[in-house]
């Protein structure tokens, strides 16, 4: 455990310390976003953050490669080389991207082409295990599609989750956190080889996110960019894949009911959400699944009266809710059975209070005197707590964020 403690160590104190001057280039490279109404930031703030998120990534393989207790995972496999090519050329594509806008088609060619360099590497899935289906043993011809799919997946909705100053990062710092525990705890249990590289991937991952927050969190000073969330999603997908595709069975655990490649769905769940939904939205309004809009869930949550950090906060929550989900059964070896219905109604209550519909029929309908809320109603109410000005203009379609900039205001009168 020593040595995973100081490889997170390495890469936060790297990551923080190559910030300061990644500012610097980057205003000096005009690698800037300047403020328009897309974006909530109000002053012009440096991108290309992840190039600190890299170089912590190279400082602590480097720390890794020294270490007694990696040497085999070094010597005995090209695994390792290949996440470093792969997480490279996702690198460069983000870098890309942020200095000129490049086309979808060209950024998910670059994402497949990080995947092949994985699955030319070896750093795929064998395996996996289907509920009520058994053990699936993937072909050879099927596995670099299923790799550049699952790479692309946890690329685009790290990337779309990042909007808010520290979401992404910190939603990823506490999914790669609890994805260490979990992969370290079935390589304790013995149903993951002692040589794989999913813990030593999660826990580098989670350190470049620790030591870049400080710089991102609301008022961010930088944004990761292209650069970063590409970089992370690659990151993730190399640790979750290595991981949740060679576990075997555990003398009769069934690690809540499904197989371990499910747990990145759970630990991942906010932005893998947030995914779906909006690949759904803008398939149902008939534009491209590309073209960004402002019904992200975090544009949802300003939109109901919450602030910036407190957005932020609260699918951070979700997140750790979600991971200790998925660490309990494990560690304690209980409540394997339950899991799946409580996923099932922390989805189901995600999707109410995060629905427009709902949340305005919810805070809108009127009631006689002798009629009492519901219970769902009550809760809603004190969650979300939305701006009493909001909802007296529940007609007019929230696209401008004046929620945020009125709690903002606000916010600055009180000074």
């Amino acid at each position: 455990m020593f040595g995973y403690l100081a490889v997170l160590v390495v890469a936060a104190v790297v990551c923080y310390g190559a910030t300061f001057l990644n500012r610097r280039v980057a205003f000096k490279v005009k690698a800037v976003v300047e403020p328009d109404e897309r974006r909530i930031h109000q002053h012009p703030t440096a991108t290309i953050g992840g190039v600190s998120m890299y170089l912590g990534f190279l400082a602590a393989l480097g720390v890794a490669y020294m270490l007694p207790q990696f040497s085999r995972l070094f010597r005995g496999s090209s695994e390792l080389l290949g996440v470093l090519i792969a997480g490279t050329v996702m690198f460069l594509v983000g870098l890309v991207d942020d200095f000129r806008e490049v086309s979808a088609p060209a950024k998910v060619a670059g994402q497949v082409l990080a995947a092949s360099v994985l699955t030319f590497f070896g750093v795929t899935m064998f395996f996996f295990k289907v509920p009520f289906a058994g053990v699936v043993v993937l072909s050879s011809s099927i596995t670099p599609l299923l790799t550049a799919v699952w790479v692309v997946a946890m690329a685009n909705a790290i990337n779309l989750i990042d909007g808010l100053d520290g979401l992404a990062s910190g939603i990823v710092a506490i999914a790669a956190g609890s994805f260490f525990l979990y992969s370290n705890r079935l390589v304790s249990l013995g149903a993951l080889s002692a040589t794989s590289i999913g813990p030593l991937i999660a826990i580098i991952t989670a350190g470049v996110c620790i030591g870049f927050l400080p710089h991102n969190f609301h008022p961010a000073k930088i944004f990761m960019g292209d650069t970063g969330a590409l970089f992370l999603g690659l990151l993730m997908a190399a640790s979750t894949s290595v991981v949740g595709g060679r576990t075997s069975d555990v003398s009769g655990e069934t690690f809540f009911f499904f197989a371990p490649l499910f747990i990145p769905f759970f630990i991942l769940g906010v932005p893998m959400l947030d995914m779906a939904f909006a690949i759904v939205r803008r398939t149902a309004k008939r534009t491209g699944v590309s073209t960004p809009d402002k019904q992200h869930l975090h544009h949802r949550l300003i939109q109901m009266g919450h602030g910036h950090r407190r957005s932020v906060l609260i699918l951070w929550a979700w997140t750790a809710v979600l991971s200790g989900f998925v660490l309990t059964p494990t560690f304690t070896r209980t409540g394997n059975a339950l899991v799946p219905f409580v996923a099932a109604a922390l989805g189901v209550s995600l999707y109410t209070m995060f629905h427009p519909a709902i949340r305005d029929k919810a805070f809108s309908k009127p009631r006689k005197a002798w009629e009492k809320e519901p219970i769902w109603v009550k809760l809603a109410k004190l969650v979300i707590r939305p701006d009493k000005r909001e909802v007296s203009d529940l007609a007019v379609e929230d696209e401008s964020l004046d929620s945020y900039r009125h709690h903002f205001s606000k916010k600055k009168v009180r000074k």
